[in-house]
Formats: C-alpha cells, sequence, structure tokens
C-alpha cells in the first residue's frame, strides 16, 4: 500500500481556518460594488486614493460636483473630483470652500473645472465651464413664471447647442468654425438681451440700516450669472473636448446616494473614509478597463492595480 501523501497550504494561509485574498474580495466586492449590508471594510488604500487626486489635479480637465451624506445621523458632505479615467471621493463636515482646500485638488488644478454655479468654485485660478443640465433646470423653472418667454428660448438654444456640438466632434473638429461660432454667441446674447428687457424696473430704494445688494428676482438672478458667465457657458464652441454638463460627477457619486438609501447613515467617520477610498478606488479601476473583483483582489494580495494617466 502506497503512503499517505501530504500537501503544503500557501504561504499565506497560516491559521486552520483562513480566508484568502478572493474571498475576502468577494466580500468587499458584494459590500461597496452590489452596496450589500456585509461588515464594514476598510483597505489600506489612501496611497492610491492620494495618486489619483494628483493625476486629476494634473489633468487638463475635470468635473466636480458634492452631495449631502449623513455620519451619524449628521449632514456631511461628499466632495467628487473626477475625469473619464479617474475617480476621487473625500467626505468633509463642510459643503464649501473650506472643505475643497484641504480635500487639495482644487487649489493646486491649473485646467478647467465643469461644475454647477456653486460659488465656491469660483475662487480657483483655473478655467471654468458651467454644466447645462444644471442650465436647462435652471431655465425651466424660470419659464414657468409669467412673461419670462426668453427662459424657454435659452433652454432651446442651449439645447440646439449641445446639439450642434456633437455635430462638430463628429466631423473631427477641435472647435466649431468660426462664421458658425459667431452666429451662436450673437444669438445667446440676443436671448440675454430680451431677457432683461422682460424685466420690470428695479425695485425701489428703501431706507434703513440694512446694506447689501438689493434682493433681485429669481429671474434678474439667472440673466445675470448668464452675463457674467458666458464664457464659461460657451467655451465648449472654442474647445470641442470641452462636455456639455458635468453627467461624469454625478454618475461618480451616484452610488453614494444608493448606500445612504440602503443604510440611512453612516455610522462611523472610519466607515465613510472606507467607503470614499474603495469607491474611489473601483470606480477608477472600472474606467479603466479592469473588474473589480480582480482590482480588489490585488488589493488583498498587498498590490494594487497602478492608475493610468495621461493628461487629455
Amino acid at each position: 500500500m502506497p503512503e499517505p501523501q501530504s500537501g503544503q497550504f500557501p504561504p499565506a494561509v497560516s491559521a486552520p481556518v483562513q480566508y484568502g485574498p478572493n474571498l475576502q474580495a468577494l466580500a468587499v466586492y458584494l459590500h461597496q460594488g452590489q452596496l450589500l449590508p456585509t461588515a464594514r471594510t476598510c483597505q489600506a488604500l489612501a496611497p492610491v486614493v492620494k495618486r489619483i487626486g494628483e493625476l486629476i489635479a494634473a489633468s487638463r480637465l475635470q468635473d466636480g460636483d458634492e452631495t449631502g451624506i449623513r455620519i451619524y445621523g449628521v449632514l456631511h458632505w461628499l466632495h467628487v473630483n473626477c475625469t473619464r479615467w479617474l475617480t476621487h471621493l473625500a467626505w468633509h463636515p463642510s459643503h464649501g470652500r473650506e472643505a475643497m482646500d484641504e480635500i487639495g485638488i482644487w487649489p493646486v488644478f491649473e485646467g478647467r473645472g465643469m461644475h454647477d454655479r456653486f460659488a465656491s468654485y469660483d475662487g480657483y485660478d483655473c478655467a471654468h465651464s458651467i454644466c447645462g443640465a444644471h442650465l436647462l433646470r435652471d431655465c425651466l423653472a424660470i419659464a414657468q413664471q409669467p412673461q419670462q418667454d426668453w427662459a424657454q428660448q435659452m433652454h432651446d438654444f442651449l439645447l440646439d447647442l449641445h446639439e450642434a456640438c456633437q455635430h462638430w466632434r463628429g466631423l473631427h473638429l477641435s472647435a466649431v468654425p468660426s462664421i458658425e461660432r459667431d452666429d451662436w454667441v450673437a444669438r445667446y446674447f440676443e436671448i440675454l438681451a430680451l431677457g432683461y428687457a422682460a424685466q420690470g424696473p428695479p425695485a425701489a430704494a428703501t431706507t434703513g440700516k440694512r446694506k447689501g445688494k438689493a434682493k433681485q428676482s429669481p429671474a434678474r438672478n439667472l440673466l445675470d450669472a448668464l452675463l457674467s458667465r458666458a464664457e464659461q457657458v460657451l467655451a465648449l464652441l472654442d474647445d470641442l473636448s470641452i462636455p456639455f454638463t458635468n453627467n461624469q460627477a454625478e454618475r461618480d457619486r451616484s452610488l453614494a446616494k444608493v448606500q445612504q438609501k440602503i443604510s440611512g447613515t453612516f455610522r462611523s467617520a472610519t466607515g465613510a473614509t472606507a467607503f470614499c477610498h474603495i469607491r474611489s478606488y473601483l470606480s477608477t479601476m472600472h474606467k479603466q478597463g479592469h473588474s473589480m473583483l480582480s482590482a480588489l483582489t490585488a488589493v488583498f494580495h498587498g498590490h494594487p492595480f497602478s492608475v493610468a494617466w495621461s493628461p487629455e
């Protein structure tokens, strides 16, 4: 009778009951990829996430967004910085400039940022573009008011502009031809002129100790924004690589909203940080063609996938 043979366990197996990298990765995948209610997982992805932030800061174009999340049931803010290839998520108690400064991407970014009209973005010394989807919603809201037909015209103009830019991109041009470009710019300012003409006289000055700008109507506020931000709205005419919206950022933060619907709140700051780190890594790896399970398996083996980058 042959002698019994005995095998050897892999070096990583050091206990009678052992969970290997594949099973560990699957657990995190179910938690962060499918948002199932498994135990909290936290991995040492901070260096990778830091690198993602550095690469976004060095990119030519980034999208930015922010949305509310709850930690211990208290409102905090999830800040998103992203490109087509990179995703960076971070949470902070602050909604505005304080958070963006501490996260550290916007202060050193020198490209063009796509975002909504949130004023905190304006303080950074980079080129800016305004999300067309936000403007469309703003215009529709004003168009519901009496004597604000210009807002519907601006809404239709923005949709036509988007379609035209898609046409020129399809022809592999980098910018809208000059004659057409000038026609679009003229049409934009004609609609603004109609809008201002539709507004009533300015409110009479009030006497008293109250200082600051007089309160304006929402229609006048939108007109002023469209006028002062005309270059930001129309920049894609001169650079067709600029997107019409910051939908990339909204997509990259969408799973955080799903998580909040499932759990209602993060139960610890550590859990919120783990979520941001893991989602930043997974989203980036997905954009770069890796499966989430293989990317997480690499993390458990101690060698996360490297982050590819181009300045776009």
